[in-house]
């Protein structure tokens, strides 16, 4: 602790007199002496007190201050601009060099005082854990306190340990953010999970928040609008409780902006006689970043939160990365010079895995990754992790030949800050959308570049090997679907057995794990019978109400995936092993035909996915019918299932235009709750419509390379997309009436490959070589 504080103040110094490289050995003593004092100050003093210290600037009072934490800022002069109708406070600040003592942590007249003891009972309800939690809201003199489902890497699916949103509301999808009030609690989050939320909610404690739906106020809103009501009424700033680090650095932007629409929109005076306009509107709101007190919500969790994990690295070898760390590096620093960039940070732990060809299992259920942050300068390329996820030789002989040195995790903080104090013109490269708040609000707004990281579209657009892998991760997966639904086809029709979702998830994943490498699923299996396929990121419990058995008389929609060493696979059939009903039928046609809309689209480069969206829902429509979903999302190679920039969705603001190399879903769907799901996804590969494209690309040519094909002046280069799911539609669903010939030949080529790419790796005469026979069989059009 004395070495770190030391090394701390020597920094502290190195910035303050940067032209002083050199201390004398008086000066040296005085920051060791202040160092041991301090610690002992720390260690002798009160909790109350010790909680309080706080670093305070000069600009302390001043509105337009934007506080920095003393955790977190080494940059003493490091200020800049807020709008004055809010303040963000950090919890105590290093922005000048002298030490006070403070008795809250913030320019209000509340004491703040540290956390209680944890209670003898450990909260278990929906209302005990709320109220413990309203218990340090209390402490800190908070109005609300806000719970996302991210952790420190903005990840879609986290560690058990960052799972506080579900420890707090019950919710357990992977997209929705909770807000605790004093009063009341709120959780937002979109259609994919309206029902699924609706039903784990303890609905005596939580009210459910659906967002997209037309009444329903963003939670950005909600908050400016109670921060508003508050003021009215009392004349009291709105204070909020938020963790910098799992919130993405955009957050405090988007709730800044939402309380400066708001005051604007209200009837607020703020010509007051005794305040001027800008002294008023500061009072309104107020965002804590609570930094010397930790998560609140772990402290309501205690000693029952998991740990986090620290699961080992392997190599992910070059025959299915397709290209070294060292040539992905040079990749990024040129462009890194392109934008003038000294430093470039990850921190979204797909971009690390890439960057390093690593992969972990164990870290993230069904996501091959580990946790860690990547930097990269000219001079240096660092991967800051646990030391237990650097034990093989594999990896320390990796990482050793790419010239990669390993750095404690938690000195990333310190690495940037070190960086920027180093060089007065450093230039710090930083996707803002991938980063959390605590690592980009120390950096300047002079010294940020946001823009989209450099591994991002490398990750995005597939190169041949990687391509290569995903092919062969469909192929055995069909293999092991095949399997599957042969055996779960002879368990309802010939015996005649009822099988429970539980017991379908289970040997849908023993038949993948029977596959060659594979690792995990890459994802939680989703098996939902009859009603249960409306709830679309349903998973199946067997101490859960909700779990059924499948039978002739109800269909079942399974969306499932495996990571296996070279490729990753997602894919969704409905079936049904009994007579569906003709609605049902047409239902399913209509699905079917959006998904082979989208597949046999040809259109320009340069085209975003919104644009293929209409493509995938005009059969519905025709029956004034939707889905409240997305079309496609992008899939990572032996990476991510989830996987940006791009996507395929009605929303237009996600620009990003397909790519060749690209792999995205194709997943059209209707729901009716209470009945029935249906889904037909396959995953596509974007490539060019000529093969001379093609092997450019593959060749790794790019325009203006000697050997790329020439286009005459004005005409455009075409993109089109070829099948990576092996797997049969089920012909006995489809309303034949509906189809075009043109549709039905699809169908049939289709199956045609699946079974070409399939059978060979399906004993011969078993049934689940027989199954895939009669599956792929041309269908009957008479």
């Amino acid at each position: 602790f004395i070495a770190k504080m030391r090394l701390r103040l020597l920094n502290q110094t190195m910035l303050v007199f940067p032209n002083k490289r050199i201390l004398r050995p008086k000066q040296v003593a005085s920051i060791n002496n202040l160092a041991k004092y301090s610690v002992i100050a720390f260690c002798l003093s009160s909790s109350s007190i010790a909680s309080s210290f706080s670093f305070a600037s000069s600009s302390h009072s001043q509105p337009r201050t934007l506080f920095r934490s003393s955790l977190y800022t080494s940059t003493p002069s490091a200020f800049c601009g807020s709008p004055s109708f809010l303040n963000v406070h950090r919890g105590g600040s290093i922005h000048a060099q002298s030490l006070k003592m403070s008795t809250s942590t913030s320019n209000m007249d509340a004491k703040i005082t540290t956390a209680p003891s944890p209670e003898a009972t450990v909260p278990t309800t929906a209302g005990e854990k709320l109220g413990a939690l309203r218990a340090f809201m209390k402490q800190h003199n908070l109005d609300a306190y806000i719970v996302p489902s991210d952790d420190p890497h903005l990840s879609e699916y986290v560690p058990e340990a960052y799972m506080r949103r579900k420890y707090i509301s019950g919710f357990g999808g992977s997209a929705g953010t909770a807000v605790i009030f004093n009063e009341k609690a709120c959780l937002w989050t979109d259609s994919r999970y309206y029902n699924e939320a609706s039903l784990q909610l303890d609905a005596d404690h939580w009210t459910l928040m659906k967002q997209g739906l037309p009444k329903v106020p963003t939670l950005t809103k909600y908050l400016a609008d109670e921060a508003v009501k508050v003021f009215s009424g009392t004349k009291k700033k709105f204070r909020v409780g938020i963790d910098p680090f799992v919130h993405p650095a955009s957050f405090e932007k988007d709730l800044i902006d939402a309380f400066g629409i708001a005051v604007k929109e209200s009837d607020l005076d703020l010509a007051d006689d005794d305040n001027g306009e800008e002294m008023v509107a500061n009072m309104v709101a107020e965002i804590d970043t609570l930094d010397q007190y930790g998560n609140l919500v772990d402290q309501v969790w205690g000693e029952a939160r998991p740990a986090v994990p620290t699961s080992p690295f392997r190599v992910h070898p070059l025959e299915f990365s397709g290209k070294s760390v060292a040539d992905k590096v040079q990749t990024i620093r040129d462009e890194m010079k392109n934008k003038k960039a000294t430093l470039s940070v990850f921190s979204a732990l797909d971009d690390i895995a890439y960057l390093f060809n690593v992969r972990a299992k164990g870290d993230v259920d069904t996501c091959p990754v580990g946790i860690a942050y990547g930097t990269i300068t000219m001079d240096e390329v660092a991967i800051y992790c646990d030391e237990a996820k650097i034990v093989s030789d594999d990896v320390k002989e990796h990482l050793k030949e790419a010239g990669v040195t390993v750095k404690p995790y938690g000195d990333i903080l310190s690495s940037i800050e070190q960086h920027l104090g180093a060089n007065g013109s450093a230039k710090v490269w930083m996707d803002k959308t991938r980063s959390n708040y605590a690592l980009t609000r120390i950096i300047p707004e002079k010294s940020l570049i946001d823009k989209q990281n450099a591994v991002t579209p490398m990750k995005a657009c597939k190169n041949k090997a990687e391509m290569e892998g995903m092919k062969r991760a469909h192929i055995v997966d069909g293999a092991a679907m095949a399997n599957f639904i042969a055996w779960l086809e002879n368990r309802i029709i010939n015996e005649g057995e009822k099988v429970s979702e539980v017991e379908i998830d289970e040997v849908l994943t023993s038949k993948r794990a029977d596959q060659p490498g594979y690792i995990e699923d890459s994802f939680p299996t989703i098996a939902g019978v009859g009603s249960n396929g409306a709830i679309i990121h349903y998973r199946a419990s067997a101490d859960s109400d909700l779990m059924q058995y499948l039978d002739t008389s109800n269909p079942i929609l399974i969306d499932s995936g495996g990571q296996y060493t070279y490729g990753t696979t997602d894919v969704t059939r409905t079936w049904h092993f009994g007579a569906a009903t003709p609605e049902f039928k047409e239902n399913y046609t209509r699905v079917l035909k959006g998904n082979i809309g989208v597949d046999t689209m040809i259109f320009p480069t340069d085209t975003p996915g919104f644009v293929l969206d209409v493509f995938a829902r005009k059969s519905l429509w025709d029956a004034g019918l939707d889905y409240g979903h997305g079309t496609g999302h992008g899939v990572g190679a032996a990476l991510n299932v989830h996987e940006g920039p791009h996507s395929i969705s009605p929303r237009w603001g996600n620009k990003e235009p397909m790519k060749k190399g690209m792999v995205v879903s194709n997943e059209p769907g209707l729901y009716e709750d209470g009945s029935f799901g249906i889904r037909i996804e396959n995953l596509l590969e974007c490539t060019y419509v000529l093969d001379e494209d093609n092997n450019a690309y593959d060749a790794g040519l790019e325009e203006g390379d000697e050997g790329y094909p020439e286009k005459p002046v004005g005409k455009k280069t075409f993109l089109r997309f070829n099948k990576l799911t092996m797997i049969p539609i089920q012909k006995n669903l489809i309303n034949i009436s509906l189809m075009t010939t043109e549709e039905l030949d699809w169908l049939d080529e289709y199956h045609q490959e699946v079974y070409d790419k399939v059978s060979p790796l399906l004993e011969k005469d078993s049934p689940s070589l027989l199954w895939l026979a009669k599956a792929c069989d041309k269908i009957q059009r008479g």
